[in-house]
């Protein structure tokens, strides 16, 4: 029968080997730490692409009428491949519990007594079975195509144009039935979200805050994360724990992507909003690109008020009501767009300001923010007049200037904190130091990079698949365990997987808190005064402050 003779030919003893070796490899240490239910489906899709490989290596084989062994040697083959199979199987899950504490050991977590391994291996299991299915469905209808053109074309091109239809079909089903539909119902869902008001974040009474009665941005387009950004802004009060005397309210200015119909108003609404709330009168402005949702880290900002005594403005706009990943998979350029004309319509303005008299420039951005940043930012033509730096936070793989600083570092520096030139423009920094060395002085533009070495989205590459990346040679960041090994695909598959759970572990990951915050902005504002005792002050306001939130 056409399905038995389907199904048959999708057993292959090779295939089981290389499925099995990809389902224990998957189990090894990686960046972050996963729970049995995740182990279990990354187990599961590993195993299902190498076995999928092993296959399509052995249609074009076929394709090519080589030679395969048949009958007994066939089958004494397949009992091997099986008990071979079996054995990796049960090795790997005899390990799952010292590989998952070695991970969680470099990030500080206790070790777990067991992995799981009854519940990886069925739950892995079944989800590999169901993807064999599919894959068997989406062969026998590749199959059925090559018969059907096979009868007005040559064989051979019947069938390779049959993997061309049968593909594009099952891509176009994925991409437009499934993807599309679930990007709009998940940006609608969140725009729902969005235009909520929570009712423990207060509309500002002050007249000079954005948001309030007299701001000229309404408090109910600003966003729910705009909203708590504003209202959650350190008191001069509360700064004045640090900076006595003197401390003054922040100036935060926030304009929503409902506030506007296109980027360019809702920018010119940003900068009207900043000149009437007098954040060209501050000692220091930053140009704020936010995450996909438009969350701010607080870390990232209060930090900063505090640090400066409160004579700071910000200033962000929001793109985009999904999260990173999927504003980055939906609609890359919104964010990108905005982020370019909201500098480029601060930065007018700021240049036709007197030097001595208007505030010192700076952008910032964490995860997407800071690739849009880095996307966006006019390094040419503002060396004419150059802001004074710029404060990057878990930079992804895929930013631009943090691609040039690692890929092309000084020889002998990790790639997880490279060093790049003689340091006067760019310092990479992590939560065990980095801005300290043999650099030559600050140079006009202060640029510093704040990246953990186990965020798996600032290390991921695709061509990991293919290579051991340089973050993995000896010596490793502090908080990647020695015992993490490279395997083709596998290891892709498992930082990509990894980017997923980033945000699980505090001061590893994507996690960034705010105490690492302090070194960076120190570095990149040089305020006056600073010293190393300050920044330990601070650094301890800001570990008590996040265990009273």
């Amino acid at each position: 029968m056409p399905v038995l003779k389907t199904f048959r030919d999708g057993i292959s003893p090779l295939g089981l080997i290389v499925a099995a070796s990809f389902f224990g490899a998957a189990l090894t240490p990686s960046m972050m730490p996963r729970e049995p239910i995740v182990q279990a489906a990354l187990a599961a899709v590993a195993a299902s692409v190498g076995y999928e490989i092993t296959l399509f290596a052995r249609g074009i084989w076929r394709y090519l009428e080589l030679p395969e062994p048949k009958g007994r040697i066939c089958r004494l083959w397949l009992l091997a491949a099986i008990g071979i199979s079996l054995a990796i199987i049960v090795y790997s899950l005899a390990k799952a519990a010292s590989w998952q504490n070695a991970t969680r050991e470099a990030v500080g977590l206790p070790p777990l007594e067991t992995a799981a391994p009854l519940f990886i291996v069925t739950v892995g299991l079944l989800i590999a079975l169901v993807f064999w299915v599919i894959f068997r469905m989406a062969g026998a209808a590749r199959r059925a195509v090559a018969a059907l053109l096979a009868k007005v074309l040559p064989r051979r091109v019947g069938v390779v144009l049959s993997v061309v239809l049968v593909g594009w079909f099952l891509w176009a089903i994925v991409d437009g039935a499934l993807v599309r539909n679930a990007f709009r119902a998940a940006d609608a869902s969140l725009l729902a979200a969005d235009m909520m008001l929570e009712p423990d974040i207060e509309k500002p009474m002050a007249p000079e805050k954005t948001g309030s009665s007299q701001s000229l941005v309404r408090w109910e387009e600003m966003g729910r994360w705009g909203r708590n950004y504003v209202a959650t802004a350190p008191t001069a009060k509360e700064i004045a724990e640090f900076s006595p005397g003197n401390a003054i309210d922040p100036v935060r200015v926030y304009v929503g992507r409902r506030s506007g119909d296109t980027a360019e108003a809702r920018a010119q609404l940003a900068l009207r909003e900043l000149i009437r709330a007098g954040g060209f009168e501050r000692s220091a402005l930053v140009v704020v690109v936010p995450t996909g949702t438009g969350w701010m880290d607080p870390g990232a900002y209060d930090t900063l008020d505090f640090m400066l005594g409160g004579d700071v403005a910000t200033v962000a706009v929001q793109y985009s009501y999904l999260s990173s990943f999927l504003a980055l998979l939906a609609h890359p350029d919104y964010g990108v767009d905005q982020a370019r004309v909201l500098f480029k319509t601060v930065y007018a303005h700021w240049t036709q300001l007197p030097k001595d008299s208007r505030p010192d420039l700076y952008v910032q951005g964490l995860s997407q923010g800071a690739f849009n940043s880095q996307a966006t930012l006019p390094l040419f033509d503002m060396l004419g007049d150059p802001i004074q730096g710029a404060f990057w936070a878990g930079s992804p793989f895929f930013s631009r200037y943090w691609s040039e600083v690692r890929n092309q570092r000084n020889a002998g520096s990790p790639a997880w904190r490279p060093t790049y030139g003689n340091g006067s423009l760019v310092r990479v920094m992590d939560q065990y130091g980095g801005l300290k060395g043999n650099y030559a002085p600050w140079g006009p533009i202060r640029t510093v990079f704040l990246n953990y070495g186990s965020d798996p989205i600032v290390n991921f590459t695709f061509d990991t698949a293919f290579r051991p990346p340089a973050w993995m040679a000896t010596p490793c960041a502090p908080d990647v365990s020695e015992k993490l090994s490279w395997f083709p695909l596998v290891t892709m598959l498992q930082i990509a997987l990894d980017s997923l759970f980033a945000l699980d572990v505090p001061r590893h990951g994507h996690y960034y808190v705010a105490p690492d915050y302090i070194d960076g902005w120190a570095a990149v504002i040089d305020p006056e005064g600073w010293s190393a005792e300050k920044a330990e002050v601070l650094k301890k306001i800001f570990q008590r402050r996040d265990k009273a939130m």
